[in-house]
């Protein structure tokens, strides 16, 4: 007789602990994609941003206005 009861159900638990690993693995290969998926979403975004305000800038501080043009 052994001195563990919970001995006769370890069969099983290798079996359950090896798919539970793989449910985990799976799963957290799925989050990395999904985080690499996000960062190049926002690494767009915020081009998409700086592309606007330096034209922003531009426009206002490198533009030749008119009034500009009159004085020389």
């Amino acid at each position: 007789m052994s001195l563990i009861p919970a001995a006769y159900f370890m069969g099983g638990a290798g079996l359950l602990s090896i798919l539970m690993w793989l449910v985990t693995v799976g799963m957290g290969l799925y989050a990395f994609v999904l985080f690499v998926k996000m960062a190049h979403r926002v690494i767009q975004s915020l081009d998409l941003y700086i592309y606007g305000k330096n034209r922003e800038i531009r426009a206002h501080y490198e533009s030749a206005k008119p009034e500009d043009i009159e004085k020389f």
